[in-house]
């Protein structure tokens, strides 16, 4: 019998049979617990009995001894009310709150549910823990302990996929925790693990203990093996240690700790390698976050993270077990918050740690101070105030305090089907200058002062009518805006790059007032961009089904405003055409694709087409291109890449893993994976062979590496959400590796 949501009311009551002396039916089973004080009652049934009255009963054939929560049966029972002790023989069996025990002979106190049970096979309904052993000893209705015995969670009983022996367990429902003593767990018959205590879940809730290990081989560490450690501190409060050891490199050890208060939370992350015996040096990476509520809009965070040389988060996978990409900037960071109304305040002091000749600046501190207020008579109007100092490590490099103040005021007309805002903004920028850089513009003074106006209208409409297309019902709309920006020519050569680079691509871009992202830059605009967007709404479901962008973006004079004084204005002509799509194309079938080309220069720009195919769970498709012309911001690289990644089933419970991600400028594989994993009722085993690359600056080119990964996981047994399941997780968009959730049980399921 399963038991799903409990009925409540006039549903929930018993309903009687006929007169008030009748019996009742009830519509299903509940929890009906004694009155405090009050003694339950004892209910004895067999095919004969004899006995004395308030003294002993006798029960032959068939026998039962029923109480609150707590059966037992046998051939025959003999129950002494005196002493409230009841023996069992024959086929026993005790039902504890849904436990079931099975043996030939057991002597119980029946009313304390304590007592012992011979040569026992035992099953635990609510986690489908079953097992065996010489003697069972119930400590009470909770709590219980098994001699010389077995567990597994496997639903096959006769030839397990896993199990643990041990000389005792301890089974606590209570706690929702097993305990194994001198046990040994044995998969597919091999001994896997032994250890004087093993702690393990009793339900699906998280407990402390052994994590699924992970396991790898590859061409810089050897072999790599991880066995975590997870400690249950609170509810609120974890913590994860996780020994490991790399043949080539030798022993590491990493910590996770994890918090959450009612005002603040975070995480801390440590990874120490002694003596790295490849490079013969002590290497370790550390990551903090924190955040905290103060109140009254008060806030605080900290974001620091580093390392000891450059390499780390891809010889040593810091803070991922299997990481495939690689950083030369580690940020370290510490800030005040306030948020109350109009205003948003932040103070931060913040530093970089850096291993290459990036010139990322550090902000030692940083003011910025934001206001804005919406709808007061039509207007919307604020500004954005920020003090800066910039250093950089290097001696030569252009370094200073820069102030900004960017004030904006604009009248949004909105009404039914269409809108029409007007925009004024200006931008003023003083810097302060305490070191120049050798290859600063000639005659580059130590005080620049830079103040530019700018002036946008933006405009749309949109309009909606129903069709029908291959028998369904939709809502078509048709959606015309323009945007018009000017902003005049200041020249900016003097103003020195703090924090500013070119905009990304993207539908977001094109109605932009500044082809710049930082206040070091303010690009000169004379700039229309025309849009057309048509949207398909599925009209029963209101989801989007398809949507389709053309946009052109036109500059009425050329632009002279260039990242580098040193760039060509030929080339940064920014007229250009843009076409976008996404569509779903029937079920599980995704197309989006979005292409900017160059009508100045005749080229394309920008482009991407990807396709994701998802018709069930776990079959996962996605075919994806991926274009930008070489610029500044690429170090004058181009990207020209070919990804495709997927995840299929191959038989009844094997299903296969993979991306490539293949360079066709430069043919070779960037990265790769190959993997399968087989899940099974009771476990599950991950492989995978990939090849990845590391992008540091270590070398003057991209070192790559090969690996082969391993994780196996004992269901019941311990859980990890962290390993080559992860790595699966961060390759393939749309992969998922949960099983369908199977129904709730309870102690009424089965019931006896």
């Amino acid at each position: 019998m399963q038991v799903h949501a409990q009925l409540a009311g006039d549903a929930a009551s018993a309903e009687r049979l006929s007169d008030a002396w009748s019996l009742r039916v009830a519509p299903q089973l509940s929890e009906t617990p004694n009155p405090p004080n009050a003694k339950p009652a004892t209910i004895a049934l067999g095919n004969s009995i004899t006995g004395t009255v308030d003294t002993d009963v006798s029960l032959k054939g068939a026998a039962e001894l029923r109480r609150y929560g707590f059966v037992v049966k046998g051939d025959a029972l003999h129950y002494d009310a005196d002493r409230d002790m009841g023996d069992a023989y024959g086929r026993v069996r005790i039902v504890s709150k849904g436990d079931v025990f099975d043996g030939p002979f057991s002597q119980l106190r029946v009313n304390a549910s304590e007592g012992f049970i011979a040569q026992p096979r035992y099953h635990f309904y609510l986690n489908g823990g079953w097992g065996s052993g010489k003697r069972a000893d119930l400590v009470d209705n909770e709590r219980s302990k098994i001699e010389d015995g077995t567990y597994s969670t496997c639903a096959c009983e006769t030839n397990p996929a896993w199990y643990i022996r041990a000389s005792q367990f301890t089974m606590d429902r209570g706690a929702d925790e097993g305990v194994a003593r001198n046990g040994v767990l044995f998969f597919q018959n091999i001994p896997l693990l032994a250890s004087p205590w093993l702690s393990f879940p009793l339900d699906g809730a998280r407990r402390s203990g052994l994590l699924s290990p992970t396991w790898s081989m590859s061409s810089k560490n050897g072999v790599d093996i991880t066995v975590p450690y997870y400690f249950n501190i609170a509810p609120n409060y974890d913590l994860t240690i996780a020994p490991r050891y790399m043949s080539k490199r030798g022993e590491m050890l990493s910590a996770d700790y994890r918090y959450l208060t009612s005002a603040s939370s975070g995480s801390l992350s440590i990874a120490w390698l002694p003596n790295d015996m490849t490079t013969h040096e002590r290497r370790y990476s550390i990551d903090l976050d924190h955040v905290w509520t103060i109140g009254s809009g008060f806030g605080a965070y900290v974001n620091y993270n580093r390392v000891s040389d450059a390499n780390v988060s891809t010889d040593l996978g810091s803070g991922s077990a299997f990481p495939t990409s690689s950083t030369t900037l580690y940020q370290q960071e510490a800030g005040l918050t306030y948020n109350s109304g109009p205003w948003s305040v932040l103070a931060r002091e913040q530093h970089w740690q850096s291993f290459s000749s990036d010139t990322t600046y550090n902000r030692e501190p940083q003011l910025n101070v934001r206001y804005n207020r919406y709808d007061v008579g039509g207007f919307d109007y604020g500004f954005e105030a920020d003090a800066t100092r910039f250093t950089l490590a290097s001696d030569d490099a252009t370094q200073g305090t820069r102030f900004v103040f960017n004030p904006f005021v604009s009248y949004p007309i909105v009404r039914p089907g269409w809108f029409f805002t007007p925009k004024i903004k200006w931008h003023f920028a003083s810097y302060d200058l305490t070191s120049i850089a050798s290859d600063a513009p000639a005659g580059q003074p130590r005080t620049v002062n830079v103040n530019i106006p700018t002036l946008s209208l933006d405009s749309g409409m949109t309009f909606e009518r129903a069709v029908r297309i291959w028998g369904s019902s939709y809502i078509q709309t048709l959606e015309p805006r323009l945007f018009y920006v000017y902003t005049p020519y200041r020249n900016q050569t003097y103003v020195p790059l703090f924090d500013t680079t070119e905009a990304d691509f993207g539908l977001g871009e094109l109605f932009s007032d500044n082809a710049f992202a930082g206040n070091d830059r303010v690009s000169d605009e004379s700039r229309l961009t025309a849009a057309l967007t048509s949207r398909l709404i599925d009209a029963a479901t209101g989801d989007e089904r398809a949507r389709f962008v053309l946009a052109q973006r036109y500059d009425f004079r050329q632009p002279r405003v260039t990242l580098y004084d040193t760039e060509d204005t030929a080339n940064v002509a920014r007229t250009s055409l843009i076409v976008g799509s996404s569509i779903k194309i029937g079920a599980g079938i995704n197309v989006e694709d979005a292409l900017q080309y160059s009508q100045a220069n005749n080229y394309l720009t920008q482009g991407s087409v990807g396709l994701a195919w998802s018709p069930a769970a776990a079959h996962v498709l996605n075919v994806a291109y991926r274009y930008t012309r070489a610029n500044t911001t690429l170090d004058f690289q181009p990207v020209n890449q070919f990804i495709v990644s997927g995840q299929w089933p191959l038989a009844k419970n094997l299903a296969s893993v993979a991306r490539v991600n293949y360079d066709m400028s430069t043919h070779r594989l960037i990265a790769g994976l190959l993997g399968l994993q087989y899940d099974a009722q009771c476990w599950s085993l991950a492989l995978a062979l990939e090849k990845y690359t590391n992008a540091t600056s270590s070398t003057s080119s991209p070192s790559t590496g090969t690996r082969v990964l391993m994780q196996l996981q004992l269901k019941g047994l311990s859980r990890t959400d962290r390993g080559l399941l992860d790595q699966f997780k961060a390759d393939v968009p749309g992969y998922s590796s949960a099983p369908a959730e199977e129904e709730p049980v309870s102690r009424f399921s089965e019931y006896q």
